[in-house]
């Protein structure tokens, strides 16, 4: 009898279903099975790059890398710290964002729409001031722009880096054009639609950014305190590394983390793409049973 057989679920499943609950919440299996499983037109057929971006393990470190970048804009640090619950619920935070991910990359374009009208009703109530008075509006399309570069370039730098499968420089074209089609849908007016594009734009932002001392504690949260169980702290600061190790060297070097090329090059990129492809290999069983489901 195989060790899968005997206790009815093999070490790989077990992983693969942590990490899913984890990211996706006690509620994933459900939300998985409407997802793909309604039937009806999509935004993005199966083709697209964002599929295949949204769908690797990658996205692990390119999630934590945006929340790094994002936190250099002083208004979306702010409306981040006084609202988003990112301390207090840093996990149901997580999940919501997944849930939103998967729904406009892979659900109907009925469920995408309602998905991005929710968070256009939530971005609307969001508004306060920064310590320095400065006010903000989670609405303002400039802050909105601002938080979809920010995910959009370091999904794909991610993906180039550790994905089983980068795309082309078409494809990285398409990925951002797919990216323009959601966030269009969230009040954001002209988003870019290539990737040099999106190199402008994220650049003609660099004048607005500073770190305040909530981007000093979100990054102290996320890097040296991160509300993970002590047995998964080891391959977290993996993960956590490499996010670093992404980001822009302008960005990290503002954010004060330090970047030794040598160390990133020899030790910790090999050990990141090493991480991924076992969450890749953990994860694929249930993504199997997706695909056996819905055809």
């Amino acid at each position: 009898m195989r060790p899968a057989e005997a206790g009815g679920r093999s070490p790989r499943e077990r992983l693969g279903e942590g990490l899913f609950t984890r990211v996706a919440g006690p509620d994933g299996a459900r939300h998985r099975a409407r997802i793909h499983g309604t039937p009806g037109p999509r935004w993005f057929g199966p083709e697209r790059p964002v599929r295949r971006v949204h769908g690797d393990a990658s996205m692990f470190i390119g999630g934590l890398s945006a929340l790094l970048l994002q936190s250099l804009h002083p208004l979306a640090m702010a409306a981040v710290a006084a609202h988003s619950g990112y301390r207090g619920d840093p996990w149901g935070r997580l999940q919501r964002t997944s849930t939103f991910l998967a729904t406009t990359t892979y659900g109907t374009a009925e469920h995408a729409e309602r998905a991005c009208a929710r968070v256009r009703a939530v971005h609307e109530r969001v508004r306060g001031a920064t310590a320095s008075g400065m006010p903000y509006h989670a609405s303002d399309p400039h802050l909105l722009t601002w938080v979809h570069l920010a995910e959009t370039d370091s999904f794909l730098r991610a993906h180039q880096r550790y994905g089983a499968r980068p795309l082309s420089d078409d494809e990285c074209d398409g990925y951002v054009e797919d990216m323009a089609r959601v966030a269009v849908e969230l009040g954001i007016p002209a988003p870019p639609r290539s990737r040099a594009e999106l190199t402008e734009r994220l650049t003609a932002y660099r004048p607005e950014l500073a770190v305040t001392a909530q981007a000093r504690e979100a990054a102290r949260f996320l890097l040296l305190h991160p509300p993970v169980p002590l047995v998964a702290r080891l391959p977290y600061g993996v993960l956590a590394g490499n996010a670093v190790a992404l980001l822009p060297r302008w960005a990290s070097g503002q954010l004060g983390l330090p970047r030794i090329p040598l160390v990133e090059d020899v030790c910790l990129l090999p050990l990141g793409r090493a991480t991924t492809a076992t969450i890749r290999w953990a994860m694929a069983p249930a993504r199997q049973r997706v695909t056996t489901a819905t055809g």
